[in-house]
């Protein structure tokens, strides 16, 4: 990342020290200033320690002279968000919650309403790769002496995911998991959901057309012409930044901050093969073992014809055919102001 700071090191590790360093973007004119705060709280994001943990942030922000409102509804979180934006005031809208709940709030608010991320979710993979923290004093800190940066976002069928997408297995899992969710979700949730796609999910084909892309070892400059590859496979992910579920490393070279979105595809289904494609993500063998294709792009679309749900940060994206694209420099993040680790 490159803090918005002259005086700051260019680039920085997010997170701990096995981190990946993200080239980020300063924001010209973006000033520190601003006394007001809008948490938005998802009531169904983390354990009952939450309202503990949120009031404590609360009573630090208030003796550090930050007005804060903290609220439960989105339209209420855009209502205030805006209405402090107008008159300079705003700081930051706090998502307290996972990456779904930063997700809704990135396509709620106006683009360029800062955000800063209180992760209370299960995965907080977005927070994990920021650097960000459940911990009191340690959020507060963020808020009061971190930097704004900006970064990108993808857009699926018109709606906004910052982390990562998918279709094929995984997103039917996700489809399960909401279609019987009821309060919090923990790791234990995820277990009849996977045992029911196991049992039923065919794997259906998948067609992809990528626009605009080049291969992961022919960079391409800005200006070069588009270029157009179609290919078939059974699963299908596309990230934003280099996160998914506990933390395999499908594309740990994702970058949220370059202008554009990576693209890790397998080319066959079935339990067998799932089996060896997550032992070889898990030793970090999957481009040597199995019949993957990789591709950095701006574009692409993924059609089926047969009905393939996709999921977007972790919740239910829709139904194929989706087009994918990039969003550059789409959200402006309140980060950790120095190295971490």
């Amino acid at each position: 990342m490159r803090p918005n700071s002259p005086n700051s090191n260019p680039e920085f590790i997010a997170g701990n020290s096995s981190s990946k360093s993200i080239a980020g973007r300063s924001i010209a004119g973006r000033s520190i200033a601003g006394g007001a705060i809008v948490i938005s709280v998802n009531p169904n994001s983390g354990s009952a320690d939450r309202t503990t943990l949120i009031e404590d942030i609360r009573q630090r922000l208030a003796d550090s002279n930050f007005e804060v409102d903290v609220l439960t509804d989105v339209a209420q979180v855009v209502n205030r968000a805006g209405q402090l934006s107008e008159s300079g005031d705003l700081r930051t809208v706090v998502s307290a919650g996972g990456d779904g709940t930063a997700s809704l709030l990135a396509n709620r608010l106006p683009q360029g309403t800062p955000l800063t991320i209180l992760p209370l979710g299960t995965e907080n993979l977005l927070a994990r790769h920021l650097g960000m923290s459940a911990d009191a004093e340690q959020f507060v800190d963020v808020i009061v002496n971190g930097q704004y940066l900006e970064m990108d976002a993808g857009r699926a069928n018109g709606k906004l995911f910052l982390v990562m997408a998918s279709c094929g297995f995984d997103a039917h899992v996700v489809e399960k998991l909401h279609q019987s969710r009821k309060g919090h979700i923990s790791y234990w949730s995820w277990f009849r959901p996977i045992i029911s796609t196991l049992r039923r999910y065919r794997y259906p084909e998948l067609q992809i057309t990528v626009e605009d892309q080049h291969g992961e070892d022919r960079p391409a400059p800005t200006d070069a012409p588009a270029t157009t590859i179609k290919s078939s496979a059974r699963w299908a992910f596309v990230f934003n930044a280099p996160r998914y579920a506990m933390n395999l490393p499908l594309l740990p070279e994702a970058d949220p901050c370059d202008g554009e979105l990576n693209l890790c595809s397998f080319r066959y289904g079935g339990l067998l093969r799932g089996i060896v494609y997550l032992a070889a993500v898990v030793l970090g063998k999957h481009r040597q073992w199995c019949k993957t294709e990789f591709y950095k792009f701006r574009k692409l679309t993924i059609r089926s014809n047969a009905r393939v749900p996709f999921q977007l940060d972790g919740d239910p994206g829709g139904e194929l055919p989706v087009t994918i694209e990039v969003i550059p420099n789409c959200l402006t993040l309140l980060v950790p102001g120095k190295p971490l680790g």
